[in-house]
């Protein structure tokens, strides 16, 4: 059960008071997710020719999606008919608006394609353009496919790194642009509630893909990444965590003093104006 208690900052007498409300959860109590299964559903997967996203596409289809918009910013071809290939590159806004177009309905909505640069942030334009990729990219995309998903009431689904929450020192633009990415899916969450819309954020540890080729460190596959992220969407998990290094945070985060806070400041998008 959620409550607000109701506070104040300031004196009335200095013609200055704040009224605020913070959100109670009782211990125990949970945030009801919306749970969205893959079968007889619409996929749309931006960054889908390799590493994560193609393995995203590939376990749509295992899980019986019954159409898989596959995004890729050069042409792809794919053997099972469900698969629609778009030429999509998330920085192109015409790009987009030609996808709106060619997608009638649409359930799922995976923000996959990402960018990462190995910098010092001596060089402002990685910066931009890291951000342009890794944040700009899934809001365009997202905000193009909003109608559709407001109709099927259906799901967001960002898949981000851990380097969101702590960043990595020799890829900071990255990190910078990950944690941006990371406040957009919370605020997209709260905003978003009131439509019966889920948006889930993926914070993935090293994964064996081409962008992390010259880490020398354990890396999950790119399929085992793919199926926890499928299955945390269908359990309707809000942070999902889909490999070994990721999971190690899980409990913690689940059960943190941060998500409580996001809680709490996400339930201000329901709060009543207060009368002065």
């Amino acid at each position: 059960m959620c409550t607000f208690r109701k506070c104040t900052r300031g004196n009335k007498r200095n013609g200055f008071q704040l009224v605020f409300f913070v959100a109670l959860y009782s211990e125990g109590d949970s945030v009801k997710e919306n749970v969205m299964n893959i079968a007889d559903k619409s996929v749309l997967i931006t960054g889908a020719n390799r590493g994560i996203g193609q393995a995203l596409v590939e376990e749509a289809l295992r899980r019986g999606a019954k159409r898989v918009y596959a995004g890729t910013r050069k042409p792809l071809s794919h053997v099972d008919p469900r698969v629609t290939p778009l030429t999509l590159d998330v920085t192109n806004a015409a790009q987009i608006a030609d996808a709106v177009e060619r997608i009638e309905y649409l359930d799922i909505l995976m923000n996959n394609a990402g960018l990462a640069l190995y910098d010092d942030l001596s060089d402002r334009a990685a910066l931009e353009q890291s951000l342009a990729v890794n944040l700009y990219g899934p809001y365009g995309v997202t905000q193009a496919f909003l109608p559709l998903l407001a109709r099927s009431r259906g799901a967001i689904v960002n898949v981000l790194s851990l380097a969101a929450i702590a960043a990595v020192p020799f890829s900071p633009a990255y990190s910078i642009s990950k944690a941006a990415a990371f406040s957009l899916a919370q605020s997209l969450r709260a905003l978003l509630a009131r439509q019966g819309l889920s948006v889930h954020v993926v914070l993935p540890g090293p994964v064996d893909t081409d962008m992390s080729r010259g880490l020398d460190i354990p890396k999950a596959s790119p399929e085992s990444v793919a199926r926890a992220i499928f299955d945390g969407v269908e359990k309707g998990e809000e942070e999902i965590f889909p490999d070994p290094m990721s999971e190690s945070i899980a409990e913690g985060w689940h059960g943190g003093a941060i998500k409580a806070l996001q809680r709490q400041f996400a339930a201000f998008a329901n709060a009543e104006p207060v009368k002065s």
